[in-house]
């Protein structure tokens, strides 16, 4: 089965074509908007959700012939129904829905999250089911163990900021702009190791429950005294990926599992991939993560998830679109 894949939940515009037949990712393009966003310090709906209308159509033209394919080689369409901007994910629904009612082929709404747990199995060196997931990105912090593709199982989640949101506002505290993450990692690389000491927030609270929003407040006390820009981003980071690392160590032990995935945004930071690698060597276990280019919101893991359920038989609902911006997984 041929699947168009649609990602417009916030801030990129994702498009891409997966043979489910073949069992391969055809073609994919992400447009991303931080640019555009860069000079209000951070998202604003309305334009991401304008910015969408005008991406897609060209974004699929693109896919389309990257692939070599046309749209009456479509035979199903997935988008991302939710969680997510309201206004940016209605794009993304509208459109996908009166394509496929023009083609007259299934479309299905698929969760945002589950895109990205599925998401290393796009890549060459994939995991097998059981598996737990570490979901890590501006929006979401979350440990779940994988069964089966719709077969989720919420292990623990962040009680406040999730720590691509903490990387986020802490590079603003800095002065590091929009978005910080990336800029304040590869600052981090400059900063003395143990020059300043953070809080590891619950590291021993025995669950595997996150919290963030205190250890972003440590450093703003370290930014009020003047401290060194590269030793406090060495130190948050360094903070943020011990909780990470040891949650992620315990959700295995707990369920007696070998293998790890790390997907979402934070997944492609460097830090944390040579924590967890090292660890992996040193307790025998095996970890995998998405290509980078698939760490952030893409279409690709859109229509590999549509791909599988579809493929599985899954019936989509009637082409009247929903979009649910809160929506658990």
């Amino acid at each position: 089965m041929l699947v168009l894949g649609i990602e417009t939940s916030c801030d990129e515009t994702g498009v891409a074509l997966y043979d489910g037949g073949e069992g391969r990712l055809l073609a994919h393009a992400v447009h991303s908007q931080v640019a555009m966003h860069e000079a209000y310090g951070g998202v604003v709906p309305e334009l991401a959700s304008r910015d969408h209308i005008q991406r897609l159509v060209p974004l699929t033209r693109r896919v389309l012939e990257q692939a070599a394919r046309g749209v009456a080689d479509l035979e199903g369409i997935g988008y991302t129904e939710g969680p997510g901007l309201a206004g940016a994910l209605l794009v993304g629904a509208s459109f996908a829905h009166a394509l496929g009612e023009a083609l007259a082929i299934p479309v299905l709404g698929i969760h945002h999250l589950e895109g990205h747990l599925l998401s290393p199995l796009l890549s060459a060196r994939r995991p097998g089911f059981p598996f737990i997931a570490l979901l890590v990105s501006g929006g979401h912090t979350q440990l779940m163990r994988v069964d089966g593709v719709g077969q989720y199982r919420l292990l623990g989640e962040t009680q406040d900021d999730a720590a691509g949101e903490a990387f986020d506002k802490t590079a603003k505290l800095l002065g590091l702009g929009y978005p910080g993450g990336p800029a304040l990692s590869a600052l981090a690389e400059r900063g003395t190791p143990g020059r300043y000491q953070l809080p590891r927030p619950m590291l021993g609270s025995g669950d595997l429950d996150f919290s963030f929003s205190g250890l972003k407040t440590a450093a703003l006390m370290l930014v009020k005294q003047q401290g060194n820009a590269a030793d406090i981003a060495r130190a948050f980071v360094d903070a943020v990926v011990e909780v990470l690392l040891a949650k992620c160590v315990r959700a295995l032990q707990t369920d007696g599992l070998t293998r790890l995935v790390v997907a979402g945004g934070v997944g492609a930071n460097q830090q944390l991939r040579a924590a967890l690698d090292a660890e992996a060597r040193k307790r025998g276990f095996d970890v995998f993560y998405p290509e980078p280019e698939l760490c952030t919101d893409n279409g690709a893991m859109i229509a590999f998830a549509a791909a599988q359920r579809l493929g599985s038989g899954a019936a989509p609902g009637a082409h009247a679109f929903t979009v649910r911006p809160r929506w658990p997984l």
